[in-house]
């Protein structure tokens, strides 16, 4: 017998991880979470920042868990769930949403992370500690995970939550399967105090989120924290290497202006309205960072419907489980996630407790039954968020994106 109490690990300070601790924490089951970032400022946080909706049978329950829903309203009012959805010519197409109310109400990351952070005590997190491997040992009764963080030590747990993202290090403990490349890149910029500055561009995207489709490209703007407003601009191409290999990785903002609204291959042939938003985001870029490299990455999805074989200490919730294209569905299934773990581990600590092995041969057949309920949970949004990203990114993607939508006010009640 071990004769130490449970140690649990999460791996990974957002909406996922987070949540995990808070429900953890209010059941009184002891845990660490390390997160790869320090822990941030003041003035890091007054930054910028894109939004995240969260909808009621995920996102909101687990803030409603986390009893924290009176606290998170009054941190939704920077974006209203209003989508406007033009062509490339800045012709808004469809609009959909209500400024004034909503089931899925947005929230910025920081916010989020924030409000979360507000239910765990300091000590429960430590940060600025980067994973560099996850390995198991099989002792004479049970699993243990050491993980390694460099200088900063090899501590040893009974369970592993791997909350850690695309790149999840745990996920390597479980399954050698890694992200795909899914045919497009992406530039993110912002556009501070919008509405003061920039009247006619706020007035085209509106007070929530607006898609300018077309070309198989993109140019998405997200109203955020401070008035401002996010721009993420998408390029479809089967081109892992893109950003190196069109030279967009190495230049500044000034020089990608150019480069992105006089080649056709970019966004040439797209209207005045939608490259005016590009230029004032490349402008409001180059004032704020000089000299700075543009941020261009590549979007990245786990294979739909892929599963793991279940083993023994360790699992995975949110992106290291089921990374997938932006869709709106991500930080739901991972906080959704985080609650029904949450729920296994709080249910066979009350029922052993005291001693790891217990513990570790109780939660064994909990964790490999969330397991399966949560990879059929992420087929079923992955496939879902293909077909959205198929029909936002097809060569007419406004009227793909209306004929969609408009399909659903067609159908019979």
């Amino acid at each position: 017998m071990s004769f130490h109490k449970p140690r649990i690990a999460i791996i990974g300070g957002g909406p996922a991880g987070l949540t995990a601790g808070v429900l953890l924490h209010k059941h009184g089951v002891p845990f660490t979470i390390f997160e790869l970032r320090q822990k941030p400022t003041l003035e890091e946080l007054a930054q910028p920042v894109g939004m995240l909706d969260l909808h009621e049978e995920s996102g909101l329950a687990a803030i409603r868990k986390c009893d924290l829903y009176e606290d998170f309203l009054p941190l939704t009012e920077d974006c209203a769930s209003v989508m406007r959805i033009s062509d490339k010519d800045g012709n808004i197409a469809y609009t959909h949403g209500d400024e004034e109310k909503s089931d899925r109400p947005e929230i910025s990351r920081h916010a989020l992370n924030q409000l979360l952070l507000s239910k765990l005590p300091a000590n429960a997190i430590k940060w600025g500690h980067k994973l560099l491997s996850a390995t198991s040992a099989t002792r004479v009764a049970h699993t243990e995970i050491e993980l390694d963080f460099g200088q900063q030590g090899k501590p040893i747990f009974d369970f592993v939550i791997g909350a850690d993202g695309a790149w999840s290090k745990v996920r390597k403990l479980l399954t050698g399967v890694k992200p795909q490349y899914c045919g497009r890149q992406f530039i993110s910029l912002y556009i501070k105090q919008i509405t003061q500055n920039y009247p006619n561009l706020a007035e085209l995207v509106g007070p929530g989120t607006f898609f300018a489709m077309g070309n198989r490209h993109g140019v998405v703007v997200q109203r955020g924290p401070h008035n401002s407003a996010k721009v993420w601009i998408y390029f479809s191409t089967p081109d892992e290497q893109f950003g190196t290999s069109s030279g967009l990785v190495t230049e500044t903002a000034a020089s990608i202006k150019t480069k992105m609204l006089e080649d056709n291959a970019f966004l040439g042939q797209w209207g005045p309205k939608v490259k005016e938003l590009v230029i004032i985001a490349c402008d409001e870029e180059l004032r704020d960072n000089p000299g700075a490299k543009v941020d261009i990455k590549p979007v990245y999805g786990l294979p739909v419907g892929y599963k793991w074989e279940h083993s023994p200490g360790a699992t995975l919730i949110g992106d290291a489980a089921h990374l997938m294209p932006p869709s709106g569905g991500g930080v739901n299934l991972g906080m959704l996630d985080a609650v029904l773990l949450s729920e296994a581990i709080v249910k066979t600590h009350k029922m052993a407790g005291s001693d790891a092995v217990h513990f570790q041969n109780a939660l064994n057949p909990l964790t490999e039954e969330f397991e399966f309920e949560m990879a059929a949970r992420a087929k079923e949004e992955a496939k879902d968020g293909d077909q959205l990203n198929e029909k936002l990114f097809a060569e007419d993607g406004a009227k793909a994106m209306t004929d969609f939508f408009k399909s659903f006010q067609q159908q019979p009640e």
